[in-house]
């Protein structure tokens, strides 16, 4: 599933066709996704100005001049596409590939910009997982989707102390409380490895033991909320993870994955320096966890 930095990364791929952009017309080729369509989907979208693109978690969100919002979701296997007359980028890289295979294009958002430039913004998702839905004008921070989403992990907001807070007196593993999109919003599988890595902390810690007396922050809590930033800044700045060959707007892959520490590398030496220990991979909730039991405690 596409995580926060690779769902950014097709956000600021698609703002410059669609921001300031009107929708001329939309191409609804199916009645549903993960959800059926909102009625008059299309309809209610033709003719609208979109004035700008937000990304919650790992919602794309569009504003539109009505104050009408349409949160997209790429499920485990969505994407967008961009095409001008002959021309086709894709906003976007992610750990598995995307599709391009045009059966499986299901919304077709055709745009001109106040240039007087067409575009089609196309949306493809072979598995279906993923959903749009409307946001009714005033009742975006109300809707089912967006309502508890926790705090974002990209802004110095989150710091030791609030990391302390959040996770006081909690006995979930800490991978499975940095997972609870409650509590921050937009974490994956990936970035969390990699963010524990950095911070040298076990995924099997308890949550609640980075805390200290009366939720006051311990350097623990300090050096998560520090590796947090990082791992997702760098992986934004990357263009995200692609282990295979989907394509960013300029046509280039990204390259975070070159830079994964744990992530996917079992059996592989740690890379830390002066450490000996070798990546292991264990199952927690379902999930693959890559950690270095030796230096991270």
């Amino acid at each position: 599933m596409p995580e926060l930095p690779e769902v950014e990364t097709v956000r600021r791929g698609l703002q410059p066709f669609m921001e300031g952009a009107t929708i001329a017309r939309v191409e609804q080729r199916r009645p549903d996704l993960r959800f059926p369509f909102p009625e008059n989907f299309a309809q209610r979208l033709t003719g609208r100005r979109i004035d700008s693109l937000e990304r919650r978690a790992k919602y794309l969100i569009v504003h539109l001049d009505d104050g009408l919002g349409l949160i997209s979701h790429l499920g485990m296997s969505g994407s967008y596409r961009i095409e001008q007359d002959e021309e086709e980028t894709a906003p976007g890289v992610f750990h598995h590939e995307r599709s391009r295979n045009t059966t499986h294009d299901h919304v077709v958002i055709h745009v001109e910009s106040k240039e007087r430039v067409k575009s089609r913004i196309i949306y493809n998702d072979p598995r279906r997982f993923g959903f749009m839905l409307f946001a009714e004008p005033g009742a975006l921070n109300t809707h089912k989707f967006i309502q508890d989403l926790g705090i974002e992990p990209t802004g110095n907001r989150l710091d030791g102390a609030l990391l302390a807070k959040l996770f006081e007196n909690k006995n979930a593993p800490l991978k499975a409380a940095l997972l609870d999109q409650t509590l921050i919003a937009g974490l994956g599988n990936i970035y969390v490895c990699e963010a524990l890595w950095r911070a040298e902390l076990s995924p099997l810690r308890v949550a609640g033991s980075i805390a200290g007396e009366n939720s006051e922050p311990t350097p623990m809590a300090e050096r998560l909320a520090t590796s947090i930033r990082s791992v997702i800044s760098d992986a934004i700045a990357a263009g995200g993870s692609s282990l295979k060959d989907y394509r960013q707007t300029d046509g280039e892959l990204g390259y975070f994955q070159h830079s994964f520490s744990v992530y996917d590398r079992e059996g592989e030496p740690c890379p830390r320096p002066a450490c000996d220990g070798t990546v292991t991979r264990i199952v927690q909730s379902g999930r693959s966890t890559f950690f270095c039991p030796i230096c991270q405690h």
